[in-house]
């Protein structure tokens, strides 16, 4: 893993999958080349939002009139991709809460179709999409399944910004992307069985535990990236000391109230990252029912 191009599929369980996703790409060293298709609204989101947009992550709108000319223009954009890159996709299209995983099911029994318990119904166009444009040049699909242990609690922003630890289990298949079907309705079949082991998966590990027998691979942590956020944070230290020699900030009244004004702009954007991320707030996605009362529900 890290080592070539791939398509991340993933279910989207808690408020910070994307930060454990980067946490495992950054201990395979491919965190710089790690990008992802989010909603569009992320972009807004202070600092967080501004870095993937910088990095070239692809947003959609949830409109697919207009995201089908965005995803294949940025699924040609990786083709020529100087190193080895992942490109996430949380095909449910929405965090898992239980509100919705209730919708799920309603909608899967009027149609006929296996009733998820851990995960949400997948929603295929843009896999679709991405493996018809990308299977040419990106030679697997890396299937991550995230679970919370059932004696953790959820992991949240709010908790790492508390300084508490979260406990997450992992656990990555790796498809060739010759296994998946050519047509568009096979690959969207695929998808959706993939979802249905994922779940039966996902009922093991909160049944035994843990997710197989297989041993497990410890991917340690690469002291090359404790050693630059040390010198990052002793580079940006040395600087806030100058700085405030410099401009003698604190020893006027109104260097004290710029001070002050700035902290609180910075608690400001924090809160607004803080609820960003909780799955409460997260948009729903809409499922066409038979039931006009099984759609509000997705709408909770």
């Amino acid at each position: 893993m890290g080592k070539e191009h791939a398509l991340f599929i993933c279910n989207h369980r808690s408020d910070i999958d994307w930060l454990v996703g980067w946490v495992l790409a950054q201990r395979l060293d491919c965190l710089g080349s790690t990008l992802a298709i989010m909603k569009k609204a992320v972009k807004g989101l202070p600092v967080i939002g501004w870095s993937m947009w910088f990095s070239g992550y692809v947003f959609v709108e949830r409109n697919w009139a207009k995201d089908e000319s965005t995803l294949k223009s940025g699924f040609r954009q990786l083709e020529d991709f100087p190193f080895p890159f992942w490109l996430a996709l949380f095909v449910e299209g929405t965090r898992f809460t239980e509100s919705k995983l209730f919708a799920a099911q309603k909608y899967a029994a009027s149609k006929g179709l296996p009733v998820p318990r851990n995960v949400l119904i997948p929603r295929t166009k843009g896999f679709v999409s991405a493996v018809s444009h990308m299977r040419s040049f990106v030679p697997a699909i890396y299937d991550c399944t995230v679970a919370v242990p059932k004696d953790q609690p959820p992991p949240t922003m709010l908790r790492i910004l508390r300084g508490k630890s979260s406990v997450v289990k992992v656990h990555i298949r790796r498809h060739s992307m010759l296994e998946l079907p050519e047509t568009a309705d096979g690959i969207s079949q695929w998808c959706k069985d993939a979802f249905v082991t994922k779940d039966a998966l996902l009922e093991k590990y909160l049944y035994k535990g843990s997710f197989s027998d297989l041993q497990k691979k410890d991917i340690g942590r690469p002291k090359k990236s404790l050693f630059v956020v040390i010198c990052w944070l002793c580079l940006i230290v040395y600087g806030l000391v100058k700085f405030f020699q410099w401009s003698s900030l604190l020893s006027s009244l109104e260097g004290i109230a710029f001070l002050v004004i700035f902290l609180g702009l910075v608690t400001f954007l924090m809160h607004i990252l803080i609820q960003s991320s909780e799955s409460e707030r997260s948009t729903p996605v809409n499922i066409l029912t038979q039931d006009p009362r099984e759609e509000q529900l997705l709408q909770k």
